[in-house]
């Protein structure tokens, strides 16, 4: 976690809101991750799906294996940062064949089919540019996401000698913020099942599996914090034995960048009514978005870095009363912590609201009330760089 002095600093020169990413950071916990995943030897790769947070991408692509790209715009993302196309798999439920003829033009390594008519655009597409493309198809757990393995024996049945697909495997993704490792266990034994039946049916060596096993990263107080890499290293050697039969990457957004991040917030107003102590930022859920966070009855991890350097703040106040922690937007909706029991706050004192490195600079209400769009600072080698200057949504609106 960065020194409150460094924060401090990046607060006054860059001022509020602003988001903060430490590439340093992310990329050791990247190596990390990689170490656990392989640690017998396997050549098991990792992929950063990029929906997580864009703006990471020119740190992690020297250090991932593969990019889940799931939208023409993010497509587009990578290309203006030259992402190289053997990095990429390109997914995602809704595509025409102008998207999927995009990617297999740029030369993305593997594309995900997420039904029969998706397959059919990525046949037509594949045929109409002369290439030859490499497939691995969705199964569904059950969701919009995916198909069904009557769907997938379809395919393999009637496609498994075209000239421009080949069909390398399969894709499989049950959601995020998963706590109880039982459920991913079950999932890759069925799935091996799943594996080796289709080969011995078809024929086919399917020999390339993409699974996002969703593990959960602790965002609030009470949640133990200790060792945020426990759930892939305890889920380490079932995913080792998975990829005994294929080769296995292992596809994670929330898990590699959410302790990477950070949310600067200004306390713009403090005001009491109605026995309730409340407190107004210049932020807001337009920009801080926790997956579980229920309308602010939860507290993430928050540092307070007071307006007055030299005050001394008490944590451990038992006499403290509450606060509501309010954004800027004209909603009753806008409460992100409805009981903060931290330091007592003035107008002026900074908030940092940390592990925000995942969605939430992308899943925010940003042109809601027309507020800005907040700064976005990398900090790499103790550099800080500015990858995006604030953004006046109001022009989007009018």
């Amino acid at each position: 976690m960065l020194k409150n002095t460094v924060l401090q600093s990046i607060a006054e020169e860059y001022g509020t809101p602003s988001f903060l990413f430490d590439a340093d950071e992310l990329r050791e916990r990247v190596k990390m991750i990689k170490d656990i995943l392989c640690e017998g030897g396997e050549n098991i790769g990792l992929c950063y799906s990029i929906k997580a947070n864009p703006f990471l991408i020119p740190s992690l692509i020297d250090v991932v294996d593969m990019l889940e790209v799931c939208s023409p715009g993010e497509l587009k993302i990578c290309k203006s940062y030259k992402v190289p196309a053997e990095k990429i798999i390109y997914s995602g439920v809704h595509k025409e064949e102008e998207d999927i003829r995009e990617a297999v033009g740029y030369g993305a390594a593997i594309l995900t089919a997420e039904s029969v008519r998706h397959y059919e655009l990525i046949k037509l597409a594949a045929s109409n540019l002369g290439a030859k493309v490499r497939v691995i198809l969705r199964l569904s757990s059950k969701s919009q996401f995916g198909m069904s393995l009557e769907d997938i024996e379809q395919i393999l049945k009637t496609n498994k000698d075209d000239e421009h697909i080949e069909i390398e495997g399969l894709h499989y993704f049950a959601g995020t913020q998963r706590v109880k490792l039982k459920h991913q266990r079950e999932e890759l034994k069925m799935l091996k099942d799943v594996f080796d039946s289709l080969r011995e049916r078809y024929g086919l060596p399917l020999s390339w599996f993409e699974y996002g096993p969703g593990l959960s990263y602790p965002y609030f107080e009470g949640d133990d914090h200790n060792d945020t890499l426990r759930p892939v290293k305890e889920l380490a050697g079932d995913l080792r034995e998975a990829a005994g039969g294929c080769s296995l990457t292992v596809e994670m957004g929330r898990f590699i960048a959410s302790s990477c991040g950070y949310y600067l917030t200004k306390v713009c107003d403090v005001k009491r009514s109605y026995d309730n102590n409340w407190v107004i930022l210049d932020g807001g859920i337009n920009h801080v978005n926790y997956l579980g966070q229920m309308m602010g009855m939860k507290t993430p991890v928050i540092i307070t870095l007071p307006h007055d350097s030299e005050k001394e703040l008490n944590n451990t106040s038992e006499q403290q009363e509450t606060q509501t922690l309010c954004g800027s937007l004209c909603t009753t909706n806008d409460v992100i912590v409805r009981s903060y029991k931290g330091n007592e706050l003035n107008i002026g004192d900074v908030l940092v609201f940390c592990n925000i490195g995942a969605y939430s600079i992308t899943e925010g209400l940003n042109l809601f009330l027309s507020r800005n769009m907040p700064v976005v600072l990398i900090r790499r080698d103790g550099i800080i760089t500015k990858v995006r200057d604030v953004f006046e949504t109001w022009k989007l609106n009018s």
